[in-house]
Protein backbone atom coordinates (compact mmCIF):
# COMPACT_ATOMS: atom_id res chain seq x y z
CA UNK A 1 0.00 0.00 0.00
CA UNK A 2 2.92 1.97 0.87
CA UNK A 3 4.70 2.26 -2.32
CA UNK A 4 5.11 5.06 -4.16
CA UNK A 5 5.22 3.26 -8.13
CA UNK A 6 1.95 1.56 -7.17
CA UNK A 7 -0.02 3.46 -4.63
CA UNK A 8 -3.42 3.16 -5.35
CA UNK A 9 -4.22 6.32 -3.84
CA UNK A 10 -2.28 8.84 -6.26
CA UNK A 11 -2.07 9.29 -9.48
CA UNK A 12 1.87 10.29 -10.62
CA UNK A 13 3.88 7.58 -9.79
CA UNK A 14 7.54 7.32 -9.07
CA UNK A 15 8.94 6.28 -12.53
CA UNK A 16 12.61 7.08 -13.60
CA UNK A 17 13.06 10.34 -11.72
CA UNK A 18 12.47 11.10 -8.24
CA UNK A 19 12.61 14.75 -8.85
CA UNK A 20 9.56 14.16 -11.37
CA UNK A 21 7.41 12.14 -8.97
CA UNK A 22 7.62 14.74 -6.22
CA UNK A 23 7.13 17.98 -8.76
CA UNK A 24 4.03 16.54 -9.88
CA UNK A 25 2.66 15.78 -7.16
CA UNK A 26 3.30 18.59 -5.32
CA UNK A 27 1.51 20.84 -8.07
CA UNK A 28 -1.71 18.94 -7.07
CA UNK A 29 -1.82 19.46 -3.98
CA UNK A 30 -0.98 23.66 -4.49
CA UNK A 31 -3.22 23.70 -7.14
CA UNK A 32 -6.41 22.16 -4.79
CA UNK A 33 -5.08 24.14 -1.94
CA UNK A 34 -4.33 27.57 -3.58
CA UNK A 35 -0.28 27.41 -2.66
CA UNK A 36 2.64 28.19 -4.68
CA UNK A 37 4.81 25.44 -5.90
CA UNK A 38 7.83 27.12 -5.97
CA UNK A 39 7.90 27.87 -2.69
CA UNK A 40 9.09 24.43 0.17
CA UNK A 41 5.79 22.95 1.00
CA UNK A 42 5.80 21.59 4.92
CA UNK A 43 3.35 19.22 6.08
CA UNK A 44 1.47 17.76 9.29
CA UNK A 45 -0.64 14.57 9.28
CA UNK A 46 -1.99 13.24 12.05
CA UNK A 47 -4.54 13.81 15.55
CA UNK A 48 -4.81 17.22 16.95
CA UNK A 49 -3.46 15.05 20.36
CA UNK A 50 -1.22 16.34 23.56
CA UNK A 51 1.23 13.17 22.72
CA UNK A 52 1.23 14.38 18.86
CA UNK A 53 2.32 17.87 19.97
CA UNK A 54 -0.76 19.08 18.38
CA UNK A 55 -1.02 22.09 20.43
CA UNK A 56 1.86 23.97 19.51
CA UNK A 57 1.33 23.99 15.99
CA UNK A 58 -1.12 27.47 15.86
CA UNK A 59 1.81 29.21 18.19
CA UNK A 60 4.19 27.51 15.32
CA UNK A 61 2.53 29.07 11.95
CA UNK A 62 1.91 32.56 13.60
CA UNK A 63 5.74 32.89 14.37
CA UNK A 64 7.16 31.04 11.65
CA UNK A 65 5.00 33.74 9.22
CA UNK A 66 5.98 37.07 11.51
CA UNK A 67 9.69 36.04 10.91
CA UNK A 68 8.40 36.42 7.22
CA UNK A 69 9.75 33.00 5.56
CA UNK A 70 8.27 32.65 2.76
CA UNK A 71 7.03 28.26 2.70
CA UNK A 72 3.85 27.00 2.94
CA UNK A 73 2.33 25.00 5.31
CA UNK A 74 -0.72 22.81 4.97
CA UNK A 75 -2.15 20.73 8.43
CA UNK A 76 -4.27 17.60 7.80
CA UNK A 77 -5.68 16.08 10.80
CA UNK A 78 -8.52 16.20 13.48
CA UNK A 79 -8.90 15.96 17.05
CA UNK A 80 -8.96 18.74 19.70
CA UNK A 81 -11.48 21.48 18.74
CA UNK A 82 -9.74 23.98 20.01
CA UNK A 83 -6.54 23.27 17.95
CA UNK A 84 -8.76 22.58 14.91
CA UNK A 85 -10.49 25.73 15.06
CA UNK A 86 -7.20 28.12 15.55
CA UNK A 87 -6.01 26.23 12.76
CA UNK A 88 -9.23 27.02 10.85
CA UNK A 89 -8.56 30.73 11.86
CA UNK A 90 -4.81 30.73 10.55
CA UNK A 91 -6.38 30.65 6.80
CA UNK A 92 -7.84 34.44 7.11
CA UNK A 93 -4.37 35.96 8.33
CA UNK A 94 -1.99 33.51 5.69
CA UNK A 95 -4.56 31.94 3.49
CA UNK A 96 -1.46 32.65 0.71
CA UNK A 97 1.19 30.27 2.31
CA UNK A 98 -1.15 28.26 4.54
CA UNK A 99 -4.40 26.21 4.41
CA UNK A 100 -5.63 22.88 6.39
CA UNK A 101 -7.82 20.10 5.63
CA UNK A 102 -10.10 19.27 9.42
CA UNK A 103 -10.59 15.49 9.37
CA UNK A 104 -9.24 12.32 7.73
CA UNK A 105 -9.02 11.85 4.16
CA UNK A 106 -6.41 8.26 2.89
CA UNK A 107 -6.24 9.66 -0.09
CA UNK A 108 -5.32 13.24 0.54
CA UNK A 109 -2.49 11.67 2.96
CA UNK A 110 -1.38 9.70 0.59
CA UNK A 111 -0.80 12.96 -1.85
CA UNK A 112 0.60 14.70 1.09
CA UNK A 113 3.26 11.98 1.73
CA UNK A 114 3.70 11.67 -2.15
CA UNK A 115 4.31 15.91 -2.89
CA UNK A 116 5.56 17.51 0.23
CA UNK A 117 8.97 18.18 0.83
CA UNK A 118 9.05 18.37 5.00
CA UNK A 119 6.80 16.46 7.31
CA UNK A 120 6.81 18.20 10.82
CA UNK A 121 6.53 15.96 13.72
CA UNK A 122 6.39 17.67 16.91
CA UNK A 123 5.01 14.53 19.09
CA UNK A 124 6.06 14.41 22.92
CA UNK A 125 5.84 10.89 22.45
CA UNK A 126 6.22 8.59 19.95
CA UNK A 127 6.73 4.63 20.51
CA UNK A 128 7.95 4.07 17.22
CA UNK A 129 5.95 6.47 14.78
CA UNK A 130 4.82 5.42 11.16
CA UNK A 131 4.52 8.69 9.66
CA UNK A 132 8.49 9.41 9.64
CA UNK A 133 8.30 6.18 7.58
CA UNK A 134 6.07 6.87 5.13
CA UNK A 135 7.21 10.36 4.28
CA UNK A 136 10.77 8.72 3.91
CA UNK A 137 9.17 6.51 1.70
CA UNK A 138 7.90 9.21 -0.62
CA UNK A 139 11.01 11.13 -0.66
CA UNK A 140 9.49 13.54 2.14
CA UNK A 141 11.73 14.80 5.13
CA UNK A 142 10.97 14.54 8.18
CA UNK A 143 11.51 17.58 10.96
CA UNK A 144 11.08 15.34 14.19
CA UNK A 145 11.25 15.80 17.99
CA UNK A 146 13.90 13.84 19.24
CA UNK A 147 12.14 11.60 21.05
CA UNK A 148 11.05 7.49 21.47
CA UNK A 149 11.47 5.72 17.73
CA UNK A 150 11.84 9.13 16.25
CA UNK A 151 15.14 9.20 17.51
CA UNK A 152 15.49 5.22 16.21
CA UNK A 153 14.33 6.17 12.36
CA UNK A 154 15.46 9.66 12.12
CA UNK A 155 19.08 10.62 12.38
CA UNK A 156 20.03 14.30 11.69
CA UNK A 157 21.52 15.40 8.43
CA UNK A 158 24.41 16.91 9.87
CA UNK A 159 24.88 13.64 11.24
CA UNK A 160 25.11 12.11 7.89
CA UNK A 161 21.59 10.82 8.55
CA UNK A 162 18.14 11.15 6.82
CA UNK A 163 15.75 14.29 8.34
CA UNK A 164 15.65 16.79 10.82
CA UNK A 165 15.78 17.04 14.09
CA UNK A 166 15.22 19.51 17.29
CA UNK A 167 15.38 18.16 20.91
CA UNK A 168 13.45 20.57 22.72
CA UNK A 169 9.48 20.87 22.47
CA UNK A 170 9.39 24.60 22.08
CA UNK A 171 9.07 27.45 19.50
CA UNK A 172 12.15 28.63 19.66
CA UNK A 173 13.87 24.99 18.65
CA UNK A 174 10.83 24.08 16.18
CA UNK A 175 11.58 27.24 14.33
CA UNK A 176 15.30 26.51 14.04
CA UNK A 177 14.74 23.21 12.29
CA UNK A 178 11.96 24.56 9.78
CA UNK A 179 14.52 27.33 8.94
CA UNK A 180 17.54 24.44 8.78
CA UNK A 181 14.88 23.07 6.02
CA UNK A 182 14.11 26.18 4.08
CA UNK A 183 18.03 26.55 3.51
CA UNK A 184 18.04 22.81 2.43
CA UNK A 185 15.21 23.05 0.13
CA UNK A 186 17.20 25.59 -1.87
CA UNK A 187 20.27 23.48 -2.25
CA UNK A 188 18.47 21.59 -5.35
CA UNK A 189 21.92 19.28 -5.09
CA UNK A 190 21.61 18.27 -1.73
CA UNK A 191 17.87 17.73 -1.31
CA UNK A 192 17.87 15.59 -4.06
CA UNK A 193 20.43 13.31 -2.92
CA UNK A 194 19.05 13.38 0.51
CA UNK A 195 15.45 12.32 -1.33
CA UNK A 196 17.28 9.24 -3.25
CA UNK A 197 19.00 8.43 -0.14
CA UNK A 198 15.68 8.24 2.18
CA UNK A 199 13.43 6.65 -0.22
CA UNK A 200 16.01 3.51 -0.16
CA UNK A 201 15.88 3.18 3.49
CA UNK A 202 13.95 -0.43 4.64
CA UNK A 203 11.77 -0.59 7.64
CA UNK A 204 10.12 -3.51 5.94
CA UNK A 205 9.50 -6.80 8.85
CA UNK A 206 11.24 -8.67 6.30
CA UNK A 207 14.60 -6.80 7.06
CA UNK A 208 13.35 -6.55 10.87
CA UNK A 209 12.84 -10.71 10.93
CA UNK A 210 15.82 -11.15 9.32
CA UNK A 211 17.52 -8.91 12.37
CA UNK A 212 16.26 -11.01 14.79
CA UNK A 213 16.90 -14.20 13.10
CA UNK A 214 20.89 -12.92 12.88
CA UNK A 215 20.93 -12.25 17.24
CA UNK A 216 18.84 -15.83 17.74
CA UNK A 217 21.44 -17.63 15.63
CA UNK A 218 24.07 -15.58 17.25
CA UNK A 219 23.25 -16.73 20.43
CA UNK A 220 22.81 -20.18 20.24
CA UNK A 221 26.08 -21.83 20.52
CA UNK A 222 26.18 -20.08 24.10
CA UNK A 223 23.35 -21.89 25.67
CA UNK A 224 23.70 -24.80 27.16
CA UNK A 225 21.07 -27.47 28.51
CA UNK A 226 20.34 -26.73 32.50
CA UNK A 227 21.93 -29.38 34.54
CA UNK A 228 19.55 -31.09 36.37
Amino acid sequence: LWDPKTDPYISEHLGISVRTFKERNKIKICAQFGLSDALPLFVFIGRFAREKGAYILPQMIRQFYQRYYRANILILGSGDPQVAAELEALKAEYGAMYNCYIGYQEELAHLLYAGADFLIMPSEVEPCGLNQMYAMRYGTIPIVHSTGGLIDTVVDIDDNGQGIRFDQLTIEDILHALHRAVFLFKDDTQIELLRNKIMKLDFSWERSASQYLDLYQSVIPSIKPYDY
